[in-house]
């Protein structure tokens, strides 16, 4: 019986209690003076970073006034929100460089930093820009639900109906929850995933489900760090995206160490041994 049942107990079936990792709540906080470390360790790589992400969000900004689309501006900003963590590729090889002993990092050594499963990456990046383009689709079917087909009246009009008319407010109101929704989904399948295949070899399947299990067995820590990151990039926005420059690196080394806390030791272990020659 004994013989039989060694077996039988090793191969009992992984459970999602199994990814949790009984961490403080004040843990975000941990992650977030780390990617402030980060940051300012050899900062012009990450400053310059962040300056390329303010650069390009004012850009963008700028071509939906100009060509018409401002009035999708707001689901636009939270589809920002989607993307994020695989705008931070970048900065997560910079902070692996430095775990690594690295003494100073370059912005060339940063932006080079070779993933462990680059296409699956790239694949990721296709899931996460159908997130938005549904978020984006569905935002414009919800505002002509409450406000039909009406021609669009300009920004400043579209602002004072929003905000100002019980229909805009209920709109706001209904668009945030599904909104809130999409983005706490968006949020847990790219959270830990492109991390994760920065340092690991695995299919993006496995690691997007790998991404959800983690953050839903740490839901409290996860809705910390979660609510760090929408205030921090809130501030960002609040300032005409200027301060993302510095606010884009700290959250994107932060999410680097996010995952390092929330991976299991024989992951990152064995991730270590695929790294040696």
């Amino acid at each position: 019986m004994s013989h039989e049942s060694a077996p039988l107990a090793q191969k009992m079936p992984t459970g999602v209690k199994d990814f949790e990792r009984n961490l403080p709540a004040n843990a975000p906080f941990n992650w977030l003076k780390a990617g402030m470390r980060d940051t300012f360790a050899s900062p012009a790589a990450s400053l310059l970073y962040g300056f390329a992400v303010f650069l390009i969000s004012v850009v963008f900004v700028g071509a939906l006034f100009r060509f018409g689309f401002s009035y999708i501006l707001f689901p636009v900003i939270a589809g920002f929100m989607v993307l994020g963590p695989l705008v931070a590729i970048g900065l997560y090889g910079k902070s692996r460089l430095l775990a690594a002993g690295a003494p100073h990092v370059s912005t060339l050594e940063m932006v080079s930093v070779k993933a462990k499963s680059p296409g699956q990456l790239l694949l990721v990046g296709v899931v996460l820009m159908l997130i938005m383009t549904f978020w984006l689709r569905f935002a414009i079917v919800l505002y002509a639900l409450f406000f039909g087909l009406a021609p669009y009246g300009g920004f400043e009009e579209t602002v004072n109906t929003l905000f100002f008319t019980n229909t805009g407010r209920t709109l706001l109101l209904v668009g945030s929850a599904v909104g809130g929704v999409l983005a706490a989904f968006s949020f847990s399948v790219s959270a830990f995933s492109i991390p994760m295949l920065m340092n690991e070899k695995k299919d993006t399947m496995s690691a997007m489900a790998l991404s959800v299990v983690i953050a839903w067995a740490n839901k409290s820590v996860v809705f910390v760090w979660g609510s760090i990151v929408l205030a921090l990039f809130l501030v960002g926005v609040a300032t005409g995206f200027v301060g993302l420059i510095v606010i884009f690196p700290i959250l994107g080394h932060g999410t680097w160490h996010a995952y390092q806390a929330m991976r299991s030791e024989e992951a990152l272990a064995a991730a270590d041994r695929e790294s040696q020659p």
